[in-house]
């Protein structure tokens, strides 16, 4: 209410009349609680969709909703799929709604397949596991039985390791580190980080750490390209365990790792002359042209610390990747993806571009299923410029029109104001 009322004092003093100052703190009024009801929408989702799997024990969420028979996948690799990514998100996003108990039920199974994988490598996370309640160690990864060939089967990216993956997965660790005061998920935080230190860094180019292990674990396949996206959740990960004093095996410190991430950020950002390129190639040297991603745009203003001169990435994603309502995900600019438009919104919010976040904010608002999750895009599908995998001979990953958990996750933290990567909350 001071901040309204200063704002009404300011507009009279100037001679706008009281009308018009009463309009002003009006549409201010309801922005605000448009985004308010938004974080009550989904950080509610969150909750409860964690409250429906019975017991008090650890848990992976499902990342494609089917609530009220909305969302349904047909494919037998998602329906039960719950991404790391995407579970990790939930879980910081459920501390920043104030909702620390259901994120501890998430946390717990994040910390305990950090624990000990089932190939027996500490620190290495899949890129999926199974939703629901997690009582088998190690938990194993995601797979399914397909009655028509009568056996199960593994999916070669969801048992792989993405670096990006893992370095979220810490970052969760961390922020219920600091929620709850206990050690032992910044230890978990810090076993993660120590595997990607061993398994990917690449002093190749640019330097950093390249895209982490794909395939099934008698013929693991390294991605050997380098992505801006996934340095810039390590310069975030390595920052913050150097910053909480936690222990690096073998003695150092992590501001070595921090270095090489943010290094090779700074060669991007060199070579993208106002904005960062999406990584390299597979060589782990050539930069990557082919293409534009909003994430490799937005995520390098969240870190702490982010250089002023970094900001005209985001004059570069509304000209490249503005949609009418948001945000694409590349720079064809076929349809608006939901994720990248809440996280457009949060770096708005960082900024003090207080009506542009709101703006996006009201249009994210507008996805939001039957079930409570957010759809992911807003077209029935669009392009991302990127491929599935190594073996794909086209540029095949495209976004659907799914309720989504990581959307959720991304439109709550939006909402509230929550920066991923500090545990802070932002203005």
């Amino acid at each position: 209410m001071k901040r309204k009322s200063r704002l009404a004092a300011w507009l009279l003093a100037a001679g706008v009349g009281t009308l018009a100052a009463s309009g002003v703190a009006s549409n201010a009024a309801r922005a605000e609680d448009g985004a308010a009801a938004l974080a009550g929408k989904t950080c509610g989702t969150l909750e409860s969709r964690v409250a429906e799997i019975p017991g008090s024990g650890p848990v992976f969420l499902r990342s494609y909703d089917s609530s009220f028979g909305v969302g349904q996948t047909s494919e037998l690799p998602l329906r039960e799929a719950a991404f790391t990514y995407d579970n990790a998100l939930a879980v910081i996003a459920l501390v920043a709604c104030g909702k620390t108990e259901p994120a501890l039920r998430i946390g717990e199974s994040l910390l305990s397949a950090a624990t000990l994988d089932r190939a027996r490598r500490q620190g290495r996370l899949r890129n999926t596991y199974r939703a629901g309640a997690q009582n088998q160690k190690p938990i194993p990864p995601n797979g399914w039985w397909d009655v028509t060939a009568n056996r199960w089967f593994e999916d070669a990216y969801q048992v792989g390791s993405a670096t990006g993956n893992v370095a979220w997965a810490g970052l969760a660790l961390m922020t219920l580190g600091e929620a709850t005061g206990e050690e032992r998920f910044r230890n978990g935080a810090a076993e993660l980080a120590r595997w990607v230190v061993a398994n990917t860094a690449d002093p190749r180019g640019p330097g950093g750490f390249n895209g982490g292990v794909q395939g099934f674990d008698d013929k693991p396949q390294p991605l050997t390209w380098k992505a801006t996206e996934h340095n810039t959740d390590l310069v975030a990960l390595f920052g913050w365990l150097e910053r909480s004093g936690t222990p690096r095996e073998g003695g150092g410190d992590w501001a070595g790792p921090e270095k090489a991430a943010r290094g090779f950020l700074d060669r991007m950002w060199a070579d993208g002359g106002g904005h960062f390129p999406t990584g390299t190639a597979p060589d782990g040297v050539t930069v990557n042209r082919a293409t534009s991603g909003l994430d490799a745009q937005l995520w390098p203003l969240l870190l702490r610390g982010a250089p002023e001169a970094w900001r005209t990435a985001l004059d570069y994603a509304e000209k490249a990747h503005g949609v009418d309502g948001g945000f694409d995900f590349n720079d064809d600019r076929d349809g608006m993806w939901v994720e990248g438009t809440a996280q457009a919104a949060l770096v708005y919010r960082l900024l003090g571009r207080s009506d542009d976040a709101q703006r996006l904010l009201a249009e994210v608002g507008k996805e939001v299923s039957r079930g409570g999750h957010v759809w992911a895009t807003r077209e029935d599908s669009i392009t991302t410029g990127l491929a599935i995998g190594p073996d794909s001979t086209t540029d095949d990953f495209r976004y659907y029109r799914r309720p989504h958990l990581a959307v959720t996750a991304w439109t709550a933290l939006a909402a509230v104001g929550w920066n991923p990567f500090t545990g802070e909350r932002v203005k």
